[in-house]
């Protein structure tokens, strides 16, 4: 389908990436952006990044940032996207920290104490909230909540949470996210630290998760941008692209951090994003539409894509050999290859007796 207003086919199941008339950054009046394998990688700005914002922002549309990553607090984070070249206000920042203070101050009295596991952002999103962080099960806190501490949190934070846990206070999570995109490649998230303190428990109780891609980040970010056309932007199906889903909003997948085409191949329906582009240059972009053909094959630009016997199969739209624009390097042409292909393969996965079709073939003439 294709996208005129900002209002596309949202919280709904789709078999194939949809496409805009305008660009994006037109579409909608707010880009509701991850940062981790968007903006940035360990604290590098991503390429293409911070001049695509610029423009868009230049444009008019709304700038938001929207994380998992509780680590930090919206002042530092601010501060940080500022010196990459995006200038940024704390009120532009939204993140899993604030998410899951406003989900312990719901359940709990003013003044109650938290153990915290985590860094400062956690820290000054329950002070805001007016709760009272705590570094000890000694100190009877009345719930405990773990968020990313950075890749230096001693062992013993850990023991702590495993020890309040046990004596059965309420336990909370930012998120779980089981992976964070770095500098120097993919590290364990928040969701890693969580399954250390399951495991410590005998896995005997869940925590509360607040962030994306359940309902309460998806809560916070709404009162605090108030958008009314949002784009949410991100790199990760399980958590930007399924938490759009949630909240019934359309989404961007940009292909800097996490997922790879083989996953977004793979993608159940919750994951499939609205539209899918190389970096943040696809926000100044109208998106191509991807067509069905009469013959079971999915057309976008030059490209066709269709499967037999199992696997998909990627040609020029006439069934010829057509030229690859340079995946790696984010060609359009290459871009709308994978829309395409992503077309006979979530149409394929639906199929009453489907399954996922083998993609390496036509992955590997993309050089992917």
């Amino acid at each position: 389908m294709t996208v005129r207003n900002g209002q596309g086919q949202q919280g709904v199941g789709r078999n194939r990436p949809g496409g805009s008339a305008v660009p994006l950054s037109e579409a909608y009046d707010t880009a509701l952006l991850d940062l981790d394998g968007v903006v940035y990688a360990g604290g590098v700005a991503v390429p293409h990044a911070v001049e695509a914002l610029g423009v868009a922002r230049a444009g008019g549309m709304r700038l938001a940032y929207v994380t998992n990553n509780a680590l930090r607090t919206p002042d530092a984070v601010a501060d940080h996207l500022t010196e990459l070249g995006v200038p940024s206000e704390a009120g532009d920042v939204i993140t899993s920290a604030q998410a899951v203070a406003r989900l312990i101050a719901d359940d709990v009295p003013p003044g109650s104490r938290v153990l915290v596991v985590g860094g400062e952002g956690l820290r000054v999103a329950l002070r805001e909230r007016g709760l009272v962080p705590v570094d000890s099960a000694e100190d009877e806190p009345v719930a405990v909540v773990q968020g990313y501490g950075g890749p230096d949190m001693p062992w013993g934070r850990f023991a702590e949470a495993g020890y309040a846990v046990a004596r059965g206070v309420p336990w909370y999570a930012s998120n779980t996210d089981l992976t964070i995109p770095g500098a120097r490649g993919i590290g364990p998230g928040n969701g890693a630290a969580v399954e250390v303190v399951r495991i410590a428990t005998g896995g005997r109780v869940e925590p509360r998760v607040a962030g994306k891609p359940l309902p309460p980040m998806h809560r916070e970010t709404v009162l605090r941008t108030g958008a009314r056309r949002p784009l949410v932007v991100g790199d990760r199906l399980d958590t930007d692209i399924e938490g759009a889903f949630n909240g019934g909003v359309d989404s961007l997948l940009v292909l800097t951090g996490v997922t790879d085409v083989a996953q977004l191949l793979r993608a159940v329906p919750e994951h499939r994003p609205t539209y899918v582009d190389a970096d943040l240059r696809g926000l100044l972009v109208g998106q191509p539409e991807v067509v069905a053909d009469a013959d079971g094959g999915f057309v976008c630009g030059d490209w066709r894509a269709s499967v037999r016997e199992g696997e998909l199969v990627l040609e020029g739209e006439d069934g010829s050999a057509a030229p690859v624009a340079g995946a790696a390097g984010g060609g359009a042409g290459a871009m709308d290859a994978v829309r395409a292909l992503c077309g006979a393969a979530w149409s394929a996965a639906d199929a009453v007796d489907g399954g996922v079709p083998e993609a390496g073939k036509a992955l590997a003439r993309l050089g992917l």
